[in-house]
Formats: structure tokens, C-alpha cells, sequence
């Protein structure tokens, strides 16, 4: 998948596509633990059978056309680095819908993207430590743009950019304007240029 007006350094440069796979994040942490993975990689799904949500929940992508993406970036840096960074991720997720779809999203901290109560998405951040250090940040991100069949048990928790607004997402559009902004941030928390 290549990603159009993507303007970053290294984050999305290489970018791995799968029409099904388990879960971005697992795929990820396997192409670490392989050593197959370069700096800035992005998986992209169009439907994940075991998503990873937080405090181990599931996260469903069953549809095509959501975004269910997971980013590796390699940092080397100080954890203090990396304070408040789910949060900042929520509040570029928030701003680029408002800025491209004139959307207004909400935001329950730290890591759930919300309209009108209801959950439109989420942000899984997790890294692998060298002592004070962080060798390694994983974030995963699942945001329900065009799903339109939720299941009993989030029928009533769960929405869709579409439900809620009516609104085509072009997933590519989205998520080269998220590596685009967040390079940015990474660059700024761990010095360099």
C-alpha cells in the first residue's frame, strides 16, 4: 500500500498491507522478535481476527474500509520521553478529523477516541525497555470510520464515523497525515532533526 502525501523522514516509509491477518500489533512484535522489521514500518489491516485492544480486550475490525494500523518506531531514548504520548496520539487523531472532515470528535483519556459516549476508537501504546530506556514503541490504532454492523454485546458502546456523520474516511489520506504529524512529535520527544 502506498501511502500518498506521505512527508516524513522514515515513519510509514515502508509499509506492509494484509487483506486478514490476527492482529497488527502481534505481527509487529513477531517481525521484531525475527529481526525482519526496519524503522517506521506500519501494518495495515483491513480485517483483524484477534485486534488488540487494551487491558487485553479484543478490538473488532470485521469490515473493510476501517483503519486498523500498528507503527514501529525504534527510539533509544529516556521512558520520561514518552509521557503523555497515548494522549498526544488521541489529540492528533481528534485534530485530523477536524481538520480534513470538519468532524468533532472527543476524547476519554487516555487512549479512547468517543462521540456521543460511544466508542469510535482506540490507541495501544506499548514499548520494550532496556533498563531506563526505551528500545522500542509499538502503537496500534483502531478507529471504526465506515463499520456499520456492530454485535449485541457493543451495539450499544460502539459507533462508526459513518453512523455518527454520514462521512466517506479515505484510510490512506488518514493515516499518512497521522505519520506525517507524529513523526514530528517523535522527532521533538527524542531530539534530532
Amino acid at each position: 500500500m502506498q501511502l500518498q502525501n506521505l512527508n516524513t523522514k522514515f515513519l510509514g516509509k515502508n509499509s506492509i498491507y494484509y487483506k486478514e491477518i490476527d492482529s497488527t500489533q502481534d505481527e509487529i512484535w513477531r517481525k521484531i522478535k525475527n529481526k525482519t522489521i526496519k524503522n517506521g514500518t506500519l501494518i495495515i489491516a483491513d480485517i483483524q481476527t484477534n485486534g488488540k485492544g487494551t487491558h487485553g480486550r479484543i478490538w473488532h475490525t470485521d469490515e473493510n474500509n476501517n483503519i486498523a494500523f500498528s507503527l514501529f518506531a525504534e527510539m533509544n531514548c529516556d521512558v520520561k520521553a514518552l509521557t503523555g504520548i497515548t494522549l498526544k496520539i488521541a489529540k492528533i487523531i481528534v485534530d485530523i478529523f477536524y481538520t480534513i472532515y470538519g468532524i468533532k470528535l472527543e476524547i476519554k483519556e487516555p487512549n479512547d477516541i468517543v462521540i456521543n459516549n460511544k466508542k469510535l476508537g482506540g490507541i495501544l501504546t506499548q514499548t520494550a525497555l532496556e533498563g531506563e530506556k526505551v528500545k522500542y514503541l509499538v502503537v496500534g490504532i483502531g478507529i471504526n470510520t465506515n463499520k456499520e454492523n456492530f454485535s449485541e454485546d457493543i451495539k450499544d458502546i460502539a459507533t462508526s464515523i459513518k453512523k455518527e456523520f454520514n462521512v466517506e474516511v479515505d484510510r490512506e489520506v488518514f493515516i499518512a497525515e497521522f505519520c506525517n504529524v507524529f513523526e514530528k512529535e517523535l522527532i521533538k520527544r527524542i531530539g534530532g532533526n
